[in-house]
């Protein structure tokens, strides 16, 4: 019989002068940790309800709040930092929270960060998923650091983008929100408006503003063409491949399969890159098959 996940547990944590990162946990204190690490300018939040508790049933889950997002410190405006420096606030949070090994689940921008995890710190590591992601690459004319040409992120994406930071009303960004919400959900599964409102309602009101997080998408990316090292990670490490993710469609994650020389591909049919309650169970299936077959 699956056991119930215990209540969650809030935490705020110094992970570098300066930052603090708000962090919640649930499942069992003694479960192997499984760590969820979100994508640019999310709250953790954003991981759903469901998700978590699935796999809190087995695990004891962390989610937390890059800085510049949700309740941890806004850094940017005053001290600018790397995308690669994200990656660095996750071990200093593992070992804010006594986790010397844990699970890495990444997804779209957080996948990029359990990749530098992988190559730097693979003893942190007991096993790592990334889904609607990309391997390791630099941003130069679409050409990616293996010098395959793979397809760029939808054209309604990147006119959306070019109005992240313009300036809303609550109302006009929870509406910018959800048109957000409705493109990254792709085109093969239906999209519930109702739950993605939720979803931004709660954020905003444990964020404490409606103001648009931008700074990952300011912050410096160098450091990130890294793709031919990713043959030499020995770490058990799912893919999941998102058929229907208007950010990195196909051929992108069979493509970072084939670059990590310990990965498995799972495809979820309809999936996109939005994290929607249709796909809920079968992600959490494929997690939770991954990670028990490792601790195992």
């Amino acid at each position: 019989m699956t056991a119930q996940p215990t209540a969650p547990v809030e935490h705020r944590m110094t992970v570098a002068p300066g930052i603090e990162l708000w962090a919640q946990e649930r499942g069992e204190p003694d479960a192997t940790p499984l760590l969820l690490v979100m994508g640019a300018n999310a709250s953790g939040l954003t991981w759903p309800e469901h998700l978590v508790d699935r796999l809190a049933a087995h695990h004891r889950v962390i989610r937390y709040d890059h800085r510049d997002t949700g309740r941890s410190t806004a850094a940017f405006a005053t001290a600018p930092y790397a995308i690669r420096d994200l990656a660095d606030d996750v071990v200093a949070l593992l070992d804010a929270l006594g986790i010397e090994r844990g699970h890495l689940v990444g997804a779209s921008m957080g996948g990029t960060l359990v990749q530098l995890l992988l190559l730097d710190h693979p003893d942190r590591v007991l096993s790592a998923t990334l889904y609607s992601t990309s391997a390791l690459w630099s941003p130069a004319d679409g050409t990616w650091a293996d010098s395959t040409t793979l397809p760029n992120p939808d054209p309604r994406l990147l006119e959306l983008w070019t109005h992240l930071g313009d300036p809303r009303t609550p109302e006009e960004e929870l509406a910018f929100r959800v048109e957000h919400w409705r493109l990254l959900n792709g085109d093969e599964l239906p999209f519930d408006e109702a739950e993605f409102r939720d979803l931004e309602e709660r954020i905003a009101a444990h964020s404490g503003t409606w103001k648009a997080p931008t700074a990952h998408a300011l912050a410096d990316p160098s450091g990130l063409d890294r793709a031919a090292e990713l043959a030499g990670i020995t770490v058990p490490t799912l893919v999941v491949e998102a058929p229907a993710d208007p950010v990195n469609p196909p051929p992108h994650a069979t493509h970072l399969a084939s670059l990590i020389g310990s990965a498995t591909l799972t495809t979820i049919p309809g999936m996109g890159h939005a994290t929607s309650r249709a796909i809920l169970d079968p992600l959490a299936d494929a997690i939770l098959a991954h990670t028990t077959a490792v601790d195992g």
